[in-house]
């Protein structure tokens, strides 16, 4: 089970590398060719959703299942097995919703540099025209 949050983890990161190279400024030399590898990539990207909500199930499911210890019916190595059980779990929900939440923001960041660009270009055909 690792392996997937290694892979939710890479993914979140690339996600927010693209975000940020996208929206600093000075980098307009580079901009059209981030634009089409990010345009090219939000498609793949889009596997994340889905992936995100069977690892939230999966969450769920050991929410759900693990033995619950309340009181003095657990020995202190099982309490904190159980207290490192529900660190785990919101480590990483926190890591399903930062992938969702910069899967979004590089989608509209995308969406909105790229009608930046085409409201330029339509600007310098006006100029050119007069």
């Amino acid at each position: 089970m690792a392996l997937e949050w290694v892979v939710l983890g890479y993914a979140a990161a690339a996600e927010a590398i693209m975000v940020i190279l996208l929206t600093m400024p000075g980098l307009d030399a580079l901009r059209k060719g981030l634009i089409a590898v990010t345009r090219n990539l939000l498609k793949p990207f889009l596997s994340i959703i889905p992936f995100c909500l069977f690892l939230l199930m999966d969450i769920y499911w050991k929410y759900e299942t693990r033995p619950s210890c309340d009181g003095d019916s657990c020995t202190p190595s099982e309490h904190l097995r159980h207290q490192k059980s529900i660190m785990k779990s919101q480590r990483n929900a926190l890591l399903i919703a930062s992938a969702l939440v910069f899967y979004w923001i590089l989608y509209s960041v995308t969406n909105l540099v790229v009608r930046i660009e085409q409201l330029n270009q339509r600007v310098e055909r006006l100029r050119k025209r007069e």
